[in-house]
């Protein structure tokens, strides 16, 4: 049986953010030319990522977002579990719970929620919190060919220098490039 893993699927600009100063991704839905990401068997898509999830672990903000974006929710019937100490919106799909505490229990709650697959780890502050306590175990980032000059970063305010090892790379038309990359070393003390 695969072990589950805690995995990021993640746009970014190529000044490294992952929404505008004011969390918009408009930036993400016009690239220069061509599909945003053709079909490649070597590429890995958003639905087949979402296939092995069984839970998201979600920052209240990209929560909030998503929220904003007027349509149906996006993640079926996969629980979400969200970190804030703010009560989540009365509307709130009824997957969605929220969760307090430091991150190594959020992600021990979200395995327990996911029942044997991966943990889809969503927001800039999250994976942040889990790239400084060793907590991730892939991340495939797609690269859009545009600088934003300004807002939400993704690898900004680590507590520790993050090595990572590329194991695969992809280039598309569109100038997009997808790289599928795993931690290089894993801390052996916490922070």
């Amino acid at each position: 049986m695969k072990q589950p893993r805690v995995r990021v699927y993640m746009a970014m600009s190529l000044d490294g953010f992952i929404a505008g100063p004011n969390h918009e991704l408009d930036w993400l839905e016009s690239p220069p030319a061509g599909p945003l990401l053709p079909r490649d068997p070597e590429v890995l898509e958003y639905d087949g990522f979402m296939a092995d999830v069984g839970a998201l672990l979600m920052g209240r903000r990209t929560y909030d977002v998503v929220r904003g974006f007027g349509v149906p929710w996006p993640y079926g019937e996969k629980p979400v579990l969200v970190p804030t100490r703010r009560p989540l919106d009365a509307e709130a799909p009824a997957t969605v719970r929220r969760v307090e505490g430091p991150i190594q229990e959020l992600v021990s709650q979200a395995l327990e929620a996911a029942g044997g697959k991966d943990v889809y780890l969503d927001g800039g502050d999250l994976i942040r919190q889990a790239a400084d306590a060793g907590l991730i175990d892939d991340l495939t980032i797609t690269v859009a060919p545009v600088a934003l000059g300004a807002g939400i970063p993704l690898f900004a305010g680590l507590g520790r220098r993050y090595p990572l090892r590329v194991v695969s790379h992809r280039s598309y038309s569109s100038g997009m490039v997808q790289l599928r990359l795993e931690p290089a070393e894993r801390p052996t003390s916490p922070g």
